[in-house]
């Protein structure tokens, strides 16, 4: 698409804030949303008290009281039984990593690969802030800091606000998913939730150590964003704009079709089977799809791992 990509306006071509805050709707329904507000939803403490790992205060002894978290210091000390009260176990933090390779500014169904990546970031924005989780989100670039995590719509609004500013236009910044996802591994703490947004040619540079290493810790979900044209290219003579005017890419020879498959079908495929085997759950969203399908992905059990 050469030209400006300044109109705001173009439906499928560039995300609008308004569409990605209308997803809402549809993230937050029973559906879509798990009963997650117990003790067990995260791993960050909240106000809240119950049983968890974080020690909050002493309180004497009542009928009823878990015998294993006896203070037996203070009791001892005082002579009257006291028992340990904990921080509930709450808030999770939900990071999502926005891949902004130039091979996502394109599509030929429905709408843009990188419109489909800022919709589906925000629908996971708005579920995981529906289950009381914290989100944040980052891309590759080291100049730019992460969102900061925030809840409420507070947080998905900030969230929302990152992906329509990334995914209006190709940045030329961007420094790759292997940086991304290094950054992000810096940065999270034990127990959060990472969700990625890629091309699936992107995640080629990225070695498989690397997702073992992050699924050892958290809980990894990529949402691999593609194109029909790219799985399933017509046997035609495929006319395409260029710098300077127009080519036509021969995909009814069979030798240029399958270069054309090994380009852009094949690191689908290759991630959908390998990363599983890495604890990773993953899935592949067509430009042509409904961008709340995404969803089903993160509360779905990994399949091969070990």
């Amino acid at each position: 698409m050469g030209g400006e990509r300044d109109k705001v306006d173009a439906p499928g071509v560039v995300p609008s804030i308004a569409e990605l805050v209308a997803l809402r709707a549809v993230a937050a329904s029973p559906r879509h949303l798990r009963r997650v507000r117990n003790a067990n939803a995260g791993l960050a403490s909240s106000p809240m008290r119950g049983r968890g790992m974080e020690y909050a205060e002493s309180r004497e002894y009542t009928a009823g009281d878990d015998a294993r978290h006896i203070d037996w210091r203070l009791t001892a000390r005082t002579g009257r039984a006291h028992t340990k009260v904990f921080h509930a176990e709450r808030e999770r933090l939900t990071l999502l990593v926005a891949d902004t390779a130039a091979s996502l500014y394109f599509g030929t169904r429905v709408r843009f690969k990188s419109v489909q990546a800022a919709r589906a970031g925000a629908a996971i924005a708005w579920h995981a802030v529906g289950e009381g989780d914290r989100v944040a989100v980052m891309r590759g670039v080291a100049r730019e800091a992460p969102v900061a995590p925030a809840g409420g719509s507070r947080g998905a609004l900030r969230v929302i606000n990152a992906l329509a500013r990334w995914y209006a236009a190709t940045p030329a910044d961007d420094e790759g998913l292997a940086f991304a996802l290094e950054r992000a591994q810096r940065l999270l703490r034990p127990g959060a939730r990472l969700v990625l947004l890629a091309d699936p040619s992107s995640l080629e540079a990225v070695p498989l150590h690397r997702w073992s290493a992050l699924a050892r810790h958290h809980d990894v979900a990529v949402v691999l964003l593609h194109d029909p044209l790219e799985s399933q290219p017509p046997a035609m003579a495929l006319p395409v704009a260029v710098a300077g005017g127009r080519i036509e890419v021969a995909l009814d020879d069979a030798g240029v079709r399958q270069r054309w498959l090994a380009r852009f079908a094949a690191p689908l495929s290759r991630a959908t089977d390998v990363l599983p085997g890495r604890g990773v759950r993953v899935m592949g969203l067509s430009t042509a799809d409904a961008s709340e399908a995404c969803l089903a992905l993160l509360h779905r059990r990994v399949a091969g791992a070990a």
